[in-house]
């Protein structure tokens, strides 16, 4: 599973193509993550909330950088 304690200082220090995978990873972990919670063999419930964030701040930082690329080129 991917690191959830990452912030978004050290994802802005990532390309757009490193946030992409990571966002992939991140998405394959919160299914992993919401499957074992349906199947209650998830004994720590509060990973499917910090997934989800760690996910929306990932893309948020995503779509930051392609706002910026775009307003440049």
């Amino acid at each position: 599973m991917a690191s959830r304690d990452t912030k978004a200082t050290q994802l802005r220090e990532k390309t757009a193509v490193e946030l992409e995978e990571h966002a992939l990873k991140l998405r394959r972990d919160l299914f992993d993550i919401s499957f074992q919670h349906a199947t209650r063999q998830l004994e720590d419930t509060a990973s499917v909330k910090k997934a989800r964030r760690e996910l929306a701040r990932t893309l948020t930082v995503l779509k930051e950088k392609q706002r910026a690329e775009a307003a440049q080129g």
